[in-house]
């Protein structure tokens, strides 16, 4: 086994590489790129991109992220493309060809029929006088100087510039349609960016019999016992069923230390008359930056004319991990 040191210079170099040539790749982006971001923007059909071995992975990745950011795509094993799959191609779709060496078998055997379909090709290619290029409406270089690799075998540095090239024209193409967060949130409501944008404090809250309340006239110890069945605070409200005020473990932990007996107390004289609320339709994330503010981990939940309507408490919003 090689020692601590030599593991660091290998793991260093390669990192040094693969910069080196991303640096490269960012130098020579030209009109090139420009044409292929128009060429897919003004598309009616989708973007397929296909590729074997390292490349399919790569095309695979880059496929998913043109979904994920606005631009519907799918990917097309360039092996299987023979096999049946050529069906998913259509005639207005644009086609992403991925070749380090342009000359992949399997790749220019898809072409005949792209261009019986009229399909345009794009092709990344780090060679630019190949076949691939040659038989492609809009050619995009990602050759690199050497591979990370110690034999220049290893596709490495190659993978990187495609990878980024890909993510490039997502993130062009996600600029020229104005795909905002909100549109990202609506295709991934699954995650956090999702649950964010659309868990709001009504789809978290407890009500019903889990609803803690009493009213301004009530004793301590009525107050304290929703306190111990309903998790730890208690909403105040008048006859009109509004909060006016709001009890607290805290407001509880400090009147015990005033006083031993304190049961016969009212509610009114003990609760925090300017309570903080949320309402129903925030969104939760915004509520859960409230508690944050004023360092407290429940709140009442009104509607519009101030009425009690529910409780919120930080538990229920981390565990809906949109704080993560």
């Amino acid at each position: 086994m090689i020692d601590s040191k030599k593991i660091l210079e290998v793991g260093k170099r390669v990192i040094k590489i693969e910069t080196e040539a991303l640096n490269d790749l960012n130098s020579r982006l030209d009109d090139s790129f420009v044409n292929a971001v128009n060429l897919i923007y003004n598309s009616k059909g989708r973007v397929i991109v296909t590729g074997l071995g390292k490349s399919g992975a790569v095309a695979r990745k880059i496929s998913s992220t043109l979904t994920s950011t606005g631009t519907t795509s799918y990917f097309l094993h360039a092996a299987e493309g023979s096999h049946g799959d050529l069906g998913m191609v259509h005639r207005d779709d644009v086609v992403i060809c991925i070749s380090k060496s342009g000359e992949t078998e399997e790749i220019f055997n898809l072409i005949n029929v792209f261009k019986t379909l009229n399909v345009p090709i794009i092709a990344m290619t780090g060679n630019q006088n190949s076949s691939l290029a040659r038989y492609s409406n809009v050619v995009l270089n990602i050759g690199v100087k050497e591979e990370a690799c110690p034999h220049d075998l290893a596709p490495t540095s190659s993978t990187t510039t495609t990878l980024a090239m890909g993510d490039a024209l997502a993130i062009a193409l996600l600029e020229c349609r104005q795909f905002s967060k909100e549109d990202f949130a609506l295709i991934h409501p699954g995650g956090t960016l999702g649950k964010k944008l659309f868990i709001k404090v009504k789809d978290l809250m407890e009500t019903g019999e889990q609803l803690p309340f009493c009213t301004v006239n009530e004793d301590m110890k009525k107050v304290t016992m929703e306190m111990a069945q309903k998790r730890g605070i208690c909403p105040i409200v008048d006859d009109s069923f509004c909060v006016v005020g709001v009890i607290t473990t805290g407001d509880l932990n400090r009147l015990v230390e005033r006083m031993e007996n304190f049961f016969h107390v009212l509610s009114k004289d003990v609760m925090n008359p300017n309570p903080k609320t949320v309402e129903l339709d925030m969104l939760a994330i915004l509520a859960f930056q409230k508690m944050e503010e004023n360092g407290i981990i429940a709140l009442p939940v009104v509607d519009k004319n101030g009425k009690l309507t529910g409780v919120i408490h930080l538990h229920d919003i981390l565990k809906s991990g949109i704080a993560n």
